[in-house]
């Protein structure tokens, strides 16, 4: 039966840094939806999800790109279930991933496990790593907890052995989930067991895909002959989500005469969302060409399979490089989800929840031949080693142990699901969410909570996260109108769409606050999103006079807030030619901050917008690093383009898709 210890993983890692302190104010990217003239040919429901409640900003959640890119050796808390067939290692403070899965009789790893933890702007909140299994939700993309601690556990198992729980409160949503992982005696398979419910009085969207990276020299297998993919005009390979906004039913496995289900047949990156047909079993697989590797399974509330690949192009192998260390093989990544694509939500009622199992273990069986017969055959094995029925009967026993409160507790999470358990008085089983983790961050919520004031700061320092749900929302607006209250209160209204009002408090907060520059830069962004980019700019510069004058030290803190705003104030400046003014904030800023790769970048187009074209150019000769480059993002590539005639050197070629400059 399962056993749970704690150990060590040491790995080569980049340290994570501080969280952007601006608020993340500006609407999420557009290029994760899909044109409406597409849904007339797809499924009903489908259609249904994919215009239901997309998410449209962060808030309350920050940004996090304090990350960079060098490496040194760090020691991992990391938490390893094992039974006498399979060794699962698990990372309780970086989302629960599921770092490595060993299969004990043969020695094999069975996912792809990264040898070092390397940050990479990939969530939806930026900070993400990849390897391993990964648990996404909240809305399309990557979670906001990847590099995030969840809390964990041991509980009860339904054999009579030990589950590991980990568990947390998604804020995007607002909603509690866990994940319980065991493995019965004996068997070749972990077992996962997932939760998410809903506790509130209104419906919520929600979100949910497992993620798991498998060397990208299999051959993948799922019981479909169909796949949707994003239309790629070009015709040839799949563009990622984001770039097309089209849908498009490929056939599966093999459509332009190229066979897709291997990775690296695709040159360019690609989503390929497996149409598996109603009744069928939910499975994917990833073979080596020896037949060997890992299959995935679930009961049937799990319905979407994915394949991902980055493809054989420069720009997916210059992004695997990215994110580990030369000499390692790419990987690819099977997924699971609720819906068929990742563009969809499902609907959470009112007080209930969604929960299934997932199954993840070795599976051996022919991957080449006819896609049927090699199908059919891996399905077979599958239901040789792991038939549907012991699945369905593992959730059924699993189901009662979910509402078990948890035992020995292994590692913490945040504090923001014990505010508002505090808050609603809900009741949540199995998932405690204790008075004993409130923090600092939740401090100032708490007293808002209990005397119905926001306090105001105790020292100076960059204003902490704003809460902007409704019944947050409502206090902030019942609460005595100091300038603090007014700035939080500002965020919240921007949030919730009104804008106008968000601005009426911001402006209200100027007339009375100590400190300006949090204010000054919420107007900005609001000058920006209507189009009022003058005013934006001289907002933006005030903000930083203001921000220089008050740092009081160069502690972490204050140079992220400087950092933070500098950047957005060079981009203002820049964006309506004014150079000089551009040029006295780069010269404002710390050394160190100037070093990092996002502003080495910004000096080469500040350096060209002053015409020092030359300069430019051995900025990029001297080379660099921007640690937090976006996927899919084309800067590098269209800053190149302005200053040389010569094709993009290769260390700086991040395309993922062949129209990019």
């Amino acid at each position: 039966m399962t056993r749970i210890r704690r150990e060590v993983l040491t790995l080569s890692a980049a340290r994570l840094g501080p969280d952007n302190p601006l608020p993340a104010l500006r609407p999420l990217d557009e290029a994760h939806r899909v044109d409406d003239r597409e849904r007339d040919d797809m499924p009903r429901d489908m259609a249904r999800q994919l215009g239901y409640e997309p998410l449209r900003g962060l808030l309350p959640v920050r940004v996090r790109d304090g990350y960079g890119r060098d490496r040194e050796p760090a020691a991992l808390d990391a938490l390893v279930i094992e039974n006498d067939r399979l060794r699962a290692t698990v990372l309780p403070g970086l989302g629960g991933r599921i770092a490595s899965l060993v299969h004990l009789p043969t020695g094999r790893e069975l996912l792809y496990r990264n040898p070092v933890f390397q940050p990479a702007n990939f969530a939806l909140n930026g900070a993400w790593y990849s390897g391993g299994i990964e648990w996404n939700i909240g809305a399309t993309g990557h979670t906001t907890l990847s590099c995030a601690p969840l809390h964990a556990a041991r509980v009860p198992a339904p054999d009579g052995g030990e589950m590991l729980r980990l568990w947390e409160w998604e804020r995007l949503r607002d909603l509690p989930f866990q994940v319980d992982l065991w493995l019965p005696e004996g068997s070749d398979f972990l077992h996962v067991g997932v939760r998410i419910r809903n506790p509130h009085e209104r419906p919520v969207p929600t979100y949910w895909w497992s993620n798991t990276a498998v060397p990208e020299d299999r051959r993948i297998l799922a019981p479909a002959e169909e796949a949707w993919l994003p239309h790629c005009p070009e015709g040839v390979g799949g563009t990622p989500i984001g770039y097309e906004r089209r849908l498009r039913r490929v056939p599966v496995p093999s459509y332009d005469g190229i066979d897709r289900t291997h990775p690296l047949n695709s040159p360019y990156a690609a989503d390929y969302f497996y149409e598996v047909p109603d009744g069928r079993r939910r499975w994917i697989a990833a073979l080596d060409a020896d037949g060997h590797g890992l299959v995935q399974t679930s009961t049937d509330v799990l319905r979407g399979r994915k394949l991902f690949v980055w493809g054989s192009g420069p720009g997916g192998r210059r992004w695997q490089q990215w994110l580990t260390e030369p000499g390692t093989g790419g990987y690819c990544e099977i997924q699971a989800g609720l819906a068929r694509t990742q563009l969809e939500h499902v609907r959470l009622e009112p007080g209930s929840e969604v929960s299934w199992l997932e199954a993840y273990g070795p599976l051996d069986a022919p991957r080449d031949g006819a896609w049927t017969q090699v199908v059919q055959g891996a399905e077979e094995r599958l239901a040789a080693v792991l038939p549907r029925a012991r699945v369905e009967e593992a959730y059924a026993a699993w189901k009662p142990y979910a509402d078990t409160e948890p035992g020995e507790i292994l590692a913490a999470g945040s504090g923001w699901g014990a505010l508002e358990v505090l808050r609603a008085d809900w009741e949540l089983p199995g998932t405690p969410f204790a008075e004993s983790t409130l923090g600092e961050a939740q401090a100032p919520w708490l007293e808002l909570l209990r005397t119905g004031c926001l306090p105001e700061p105790r020292r100076v320092r960059p204003p902490g996260q704003t809460l902007v749900a409704p019944h947050w929302r409502d206090m902030l607006e019942t609460a005595p109108a100091t300038p603090h209250t007014e700035y939080h209160l500002g965020v919240a209204q921007w949030h919730a769409g009104d804008r106008a009002q968000a601005v009426r408090s911001w402006e209200r907060a100027l007339q009375l606050a100590p400190s300006l520059w949090a204010l000054l830069r919420c107007l900005a962004v609001a000058d920006q999103e209507t189009g009022h980019h003058e005013r934006a700019a001289e907002r933006y510069a005030e903000a930083f006079d203001d921000l220089c004058r008050e740092r009081r030290d160069d502690g972490e803190t204050w140079t992220a807030a400087v950092a933070a705003l500098g950047g957005e104030t060079l981009h203002a400046l820049l964006r309506v030619r004014r150079t000089a003014d551009a040029r006295a904030v780069w010269e404002r800023l710390r050394p160190a901050v100037r070093r990092r790769g996002r502003f080495r970048l910004l000096e080469a187009e500040l350096l060209l917008a002053e015409g020092r074209r030359a300069e430019a150019r051995a900025v990029f000769d001297e080379g660099f690093e921007v640690a937090d480059l976006r996927e899919g993002a084309d800067a590098i590539g269209r800053l190149w383009a302005r200053l040389a005639d010569e094709p993009l050197p290769e260390r700086y070629d991040f395309r993922m898709r062949p129209d990019t400059p």
